[in-house]
């Protein structure tokens, strides 16, 4: 029972509630390891894009794309592995660990439901949601 309570008090302590993100953040983060493929402006249109043998979505379209709603479980789950993207190959291998690392945040989703992620991803998706077109 003394180790369940030393895991929880643990747990707790690398935790952040709430939606603690830093857009800016985000941006740095974007511009160290997306532009290359997804451009500066987020279009799809980085150097690495044309020789990609699939076409690098649109980032600023995504909410547009979801009824209007910024899907954030979906951004988040494709970057940091827990679902799959084709043009990666399947998870996002060079990424993995950055977006894996680091204190977790709690991130409350549009419909209340919490999502657990690391800061490093948490900043990202933040960024990601600033960028959507109207």
């Amino acid at each position: 029972m003394r180790v369940i309570l030393v895991l929880l008090a643990t747990a707790s302590a690398n935790a952040v509630s709430g939606q603690v993100t830093d857009p800016d953040v985000g941006r740095e983060i974007y511009l160290s390891y997306c532009v290359q493929c997804h451009g500066f402006d987020a279009e799809g249109a980085g150097p690495m894009a044309e020789i990609l043998a699939v076409e690098t979505p649109d980032l600023t379209l995504l909410a547009k794309r979801n009824e209007g709603f910024f899907p954030t479980s979906e951004v988040a789950m494709k970057i940091d592995g827990r679902a799959q993207v084709l043009a990666h190959g399947g998870d996002m291998p060079l990424f993995g660990p950055l977006f894996d690392a680091g204190p977790t945040v709690t991130i409350r989703l549009s419909s209340g439901q919490p999502m657990m992620m690391s800061r490093t991803l948490a900043d990202l998706v933040s960024y990601l949601e600033t960028l959507q077109a109207q």
